[in-house]
This record gives C-alpha cells, structure tokens and sequence, in this order.
C-alpha cells in the first residue's frame, strides 16, 4: 500500500503501511506522508526489485529527538517525497527489533564515532548500509538524501566496495575468540579492574564523571556487593552517594516516583523525562539490595514510591508491564512540549500549597538551584530530611506528614495535566527485570503485593510469552506476539525464574529456568566461541549475526546468561552448565580488567569464584519461613534452595526430615553440620 489520501472520520491527511502493526512507535509514524514500510522479508525484497537504496529509521516511543525529527522531516511533503521517490523507507522499533538496531548502530558508530537514536542509516537494496547518523536537521536531512541517492546512481561499484568494507567492520567488532589458556581468576584482578573504575567515577556526586549521567543500576549493583564482601568502605561510600544522589534529584520523580531514564547534567537534577520500565525495575532491585545491606530508610522510601508508579501507571490487567513514557506531554498552549507533565511553576506551587509554600520552596529548593527554564523548576532535594528539619526547627515527623501531605497535592494537581504518551507494547525482557524487581524488593520489606505481582508476571510470560515448542516470544500488545525471542529475553526470564524459585521454592520455576537453558543452548549458542548469539539459528532477513558481549544500561545478555548457566550448574550438579559459565568468563576476562566499567555484569560473575560462594539448602516443613528469614539479611554470594516436602534437586536429595527443618551451608558441594537457626548459620557465612 503507498502513502495514500485518507478519508477516514479520523481525518489524516496520509497512512501508509504500519497502519498495520501493533508497535506503539510504528503507529506514531502511520499518518506520515513518507511512505513508511515495516522491517519484514516483503518490503526487503521491493528494495531489491526496485532497485532502490534503503533508509532504516530506528527510534522508539519515549524518545524526545525521534519525536523532534519527525515534526520536522518526516511530516514534511517536501522531505517525504525525496524518500517516496528515491528510497524504499523502513520504520523500526528498537524495543520490538533490537537485532536490526544493534547491527545499523554498529555501523552508525563505525562511520562517526558515536550513536544514539534517532537512528538513520542508508542501506544498499541488500541491505548492507553506506551511510548513517543520528538527528539531523530538515535541511541537513534533504541534503544527505539527494547525495547518498547521487552517489549511488553514478558510482554503485564503489558504494558496493564501502559497503563491504564497512560490514566486515560490523562483524568484526566485538568480535569474541575461544581462550584457550586455563580459567583462573584471581581477588587481585577485580583489584586491577576496580583501580582502572576508580578514574572515572564522581566521588561527591555519584555515579560517573561529567554528563549525561546514567544510573547504571547493575554497576552499582557490583559495586555494592564487592564493598560489603570486601570490607571495603570507600566503595560502600561510593554507592550510597550515588543512590542518595539520586533518590534528592530530579531524575527521580518526587511527586509520583519512579526514575527517568538519565540526567542531562552532573548533578541528576534535570532528567531526560522518558520513563522506562527497564531503568526502574533495576533500580528497584538495587534499592532493594541496599535497603538489605544498610537499613536505610530513604532506600525503603525508594522502593516503595517507585513500585507505586509501576503499579499505577505501568501494569496491565492481565499481569503484564508496560514499556514507557514519553519525555513530552502537551502544554497548557497544548503544544507538545519535555517535561512539561513534570516542571511547575511559582505561581501554580504558591496557590496550591498556600501557607506551605515557604516551608516546601525551600525543602524542594524553588530558587537558583532548583530552576530548569521558562519560569519552569524541577523539585530536588539538597538536605538530608533530618538536617533540613533541625535547620527549620520543625520535628521529623511533622516533616514527614508535610511531605507526604504535598505529594499527595501535587499529584492530584498534576492529573489533571496532559499525560505523557504510554508505550503499552510489552517486551518480554523488560518484564522478566521488572518481575525480578519485586521479587528483589519483596525480599527486602517482605510485602505480600511483591510477591504476588511477581508470580501473576511470571504466568503471564508463562502463559503468553512461551510457545508450544518452548520457545520465548519477545513482544505482546492487544493479545498478539509476533516476533521471536532473542537472548536478551531468555537470559532475563532465566534470571526472573530463578529468583522467584529462590522466593517461593516452588520448583516449577527452576525447571522452567532450566527448560529455556537448554533451548538457548540449542537456538543459540555459538559452539566456536561458548558464546551465545543474540539472535537464533532460524532468524533471517539480517546481514549479519551478533553477539552482545558487554554491559551497558541493562547487562548485556552473554554476561547474565553465564551467570544463570553458574547457578542451574549448581542446582542441577550439570557439569556442562558450570564449565560453559567458566569458559564465557574466561573469553572476556583481559577486556572485564581493562574496561571493568563495560563489563561489570562479568566482574560480578567473577566474585563468585575470586571469593567464596554458599549453597544453602533448607529442607523441612518450615523452609520457607527460613528460607524468608534468611533473606532478610544481605548475602549477595549465596545461592538458596528449599523445599517442604522431599525433592529430588541434587542440593535437596536425601535432606528431607518430617519433624524438622534444617540449614546445610555448603561450598562446592562439601557441607558443614545443619543448623536449625538462622542467625547461626548467617553467622557462618561471615
């Protein structure tokens, strides 16, 4: 179907193809008067017939320039009918295909150095690109189109030769070899990765040096664990700035909870405003830990107020989690405009909160510190709570009642603004950490919700998200799934399975964890390399096949897999599981030590073996009182198994006892006596 006239009671002037698809982002995109196609094997082929080079624009919903590059390009006549003449062009959600936007990114950074959405590649009719870049502006854009196209049309042998030389540099980066030498790791590894970190940390503000700062949960997640492991008190002090960094800035929504995805300066005062499910569900879960290891109330206060947003504004009926918002809500001009949903005023804060305007402008610094612009300030806070309330000489729990009092103002003010738009595609992955969140933070305030949440998540996946093969499917809306897992998706519903076993002991989701282990080690795993593709055996229609090696924002999914296939080895006694996981780590050890901050997913799997690691296996009726028990204290290198009843997991075999419960503590296999109490057997593991 081209771009045609419509005349529906909608009134668009224009639709074209992804009218047709379920993506949130696609649809954005369906009244365009570019001639947008879907990425699938029919608008390839109409590439290689026509002749006609191919423009790959990849975005996603939340994203601020995308939205900015279309109100200017792509809504344009003049612009769309270069690509409508020219070009055959493809619309891509990169939460729905991240395979086709790791490869065009790839590629984007080869060519300029950097990347970044929204994405624009030009491709050859096969596919291989020649050309790409991130935003550009209108005219910028119309430029590049008439040249790329130009060049092509005089010269295609040389835009032929580029493109090759340009994907043998796609394939070869991160490119991964088989280490033959011994896997050994040593404490004194870590050491050298941690020193090489420490250049680039912010030690007064948190997290990394300069801007845009990213929270980069799972970093700090490592970190958190390394410090307590350790001993080592500047890390510890490290982690908590950075969390309580965080939890006062305006990244953090402190009206309504929950994160945005990054801050755009060093000080996490005013965010990029896109709130995405994955940056919360790690972050819960590092709160979580935290909360475990130093009982601080803020962390508590984090946790909850974020799994409230989630549960308002990100959680379906049916169990499932949404993707995100946007960064960009309508205006009281009823212009889109960033931010807007999440700024306020003087005025508006002054006739809403009254005579607790003094108090509340100086608590969420309403001034110099606390402006954003166009008379627009973004509330963070610069005091501790119990500071602010001795140098306002009011008592901290008049504080507290005020504080809670204007959320709940504000909140409902704020209501009744123009919501930001909801990304309500489910992605499999981003559910699994999400389900792994609660998990973390039932563990830590032993709520019932949490746990209850997490298992109606894991039906869900059980339920939607699995074919009759076995198989994971990696998106869902409106009751439809249509595109096949990856290994993102296996490696985070392994992890979020293996955590609820952990939780509930009900063996259903080890064996599930277990059944998916194989499959990707069937569908994916690359036997050259013991590395895992990220895309498996039966995709097409991709130029070429890659491996997600390092860790960014989310771990990358090699790395969580070596650590699931470390802990069914352990619970299963599957040798095969164990040596895979060593020889993964073995691959990337020189690349985890000189660049520890890329692959701190890796560095924490190495723990496991430069330190020591527990099995605890608790066997009886009362196991999973215990087993809570136990959790209440934070043991970051403890792999927990029980069971009520007998059970034939090799960690439980032969330990039942009808009339009592007992704690076998073991390394490697080798158990010291049971204990039947708690504190004694935490106390034996410190």
């Amino acid at each position: 179907m081209s771009c045609k006239k419509n005349t529906s009671q909608e009134n668009h002037k224009y639709t074209n193809d992804l009218i047709h698809e379920t993506s949130p982002y696609l649809l954005q995109h369906a009244h365009n008067p570019v001639n947008w196609k879907a990425w699938n094997p029919e608008t390839l082929a109409l590439a290689k017939k026509e002749n006609k080079l191919i423009i790959i624009s990849v975005g996603y919903s939340a994203c601020h320039w995308c939205h900015v590059m279309e109100e200017e390009s792509f809504e344009n006549d003049s612009v769309a009918k270069i690509m409508n003449d020219n070009f055959i062009s493809i619309k891509v959600d990169r939460e729905e295909r991240p395979d086709i936007d790791q490869i065009y990114m790839n590629a984007v950074q080869l060519i300029s150095g950097s990347g970044g959405w929204p994405l624009n590649c030009i491709a050859l009719p096969d596919g291989r690109p020649i050309f790409g870049g991130t935003y550009f502006p209108k005219e910028d854009w119309k430029k590049i189109l008439l040249q790329v196209n130009d060049f092509y049309k005089k010269d295609p042998a040389k835009a032929a030769e580029y493109a090759t030389k340009l994907l043998g540099g796609i394939k070869e980066s991160e490119q991964i070899k088989f280490n033959t030498a011994q896997a050994e790791f040593k404490s004194d590894e870590v050491t050298q990765a941690l020193t090489e970190w420490n250049k680039h940390i912010d030690p007064n503000k948190g997290g990394l040096m300069g801007a845009p700062k990213f929270p980069m949960p799972k970093a700090l997640h490592f970190l958190l664990r390394y410090a307590h492991q350790n001993k080592d008190a500047q890390w510890r002090n490290y982690v908590e700035t950075t969390l309580q960094a965080l939890a006062n800035g305006g990244i953090y929504d402190q009206v309504g909870g929950g994160f945005s995805r990054y801050s755009v300066d060093e000080d996490w005062h005013i965010p990029h405003f896109e709130k995405m499910l994955y940056d919360n569900a790690q972050l819960v879960s590092l709160y979580a830990d935290a909360y475990l290891a130093t009982k601080n109330p803020t962390y508590k206060q984090i946790i909850e107020e974020t799994l409230t947003f989630v549960d308002r504004e990100l959680t379906n009926d049916n169990g499932a989690f949404y993707s995100s918002l946007d960064a960009d809500s309508k205006n009281k001009n009823n212009k889109l405009e960033e931010g807007a949903f999440y700024s306020w005023e003087i005025t508006e804060l002054k006739a809403v909160l009254k005579t607790d305007f003094d108090l509340f402008k100086d608590y969420y610094n309403i001034n110099k510190t606390g402006f954003w612009e166009h008379n627009q300030y973004v509330l963070i806070k610069t005091q501790s709570d119990v500071a602010f309330a001795k140098s306002h000489s009011v008592s901290p729990v008049a504080l507290a009642s005020k504080v809670k009092k204007w959320k709940q103002t504000l909140l409902k003010v704020r209501s009744k603004r123009n919501r930001p738009h909801l990304d309500d595609k489910t992605l499999t992955s981003w559910n699994a950490m999400m389900l792994k969140g609660y998990v973390q933070a039932y563990k830590a305030l032993k709520k019932p919700h949490y746990l209850e949440v997490a298992i109606k998540n894991a039906q869900f996946i059980l339920k939607n998200q699995t074919q009759k093969d076995g198989s994971l499917y990696h998106n869902y809306k409106e009751g439809k799934s249509t595109i096949d897992g990856f290994s993102e998706d296996y490696a985070a519903v392994i992890d979020a399975y293996i955590s609820l076993y952990q939780v509930t002991l009900d063996e259903k989701w080890l064996r599930q964890a277990n059944a998916l282990t194989k499959y990707s080690l069937a569908n994916f795993f690359d036997t050259k390399t013991h590395m895992f593709f990220f895309t498996s055996k039966n995709a097409k229609n991709l130029i070429t096949k890659k491996m997600e090696i390092q860790d960014n924002v989310i771990p990358g999914s090699n790395s969580t897999m070596a650590k699931n296939l470390f802990q069914l080895g352990h619970y299963f006694s599957e040798a095969n599981y164990s040596k895979i996981a060593k020889q993964m780590l073995n691959n990337v050890k020189k690349d985890a030590i000189a660049f520890p901050v890329e692959y701190y997913n890796w560095l924490d799997l190495m723990l496991n073996y430069t330190d020591t690691y527990y099995e605890v296996a608790v066997s009886g009726p009362e196991a999973v009182q215990k087993i809570k028990a136990l959790q209440s204290y934070y043991l970051p290198n403890v792999l927990f198994a029980g069971a009520t009843t007998e059970s034939k997991i090799p960690l439980l075999e032969s330990r039942f006892m009808p009339n009592q419960t007992d704690i076998y503590i073991c390394v490697e296999g080798a158990c010291k006596l049971p204990e039947s109490d708690v504190a004694k057997a935490v106390s034996k593991m410190r």
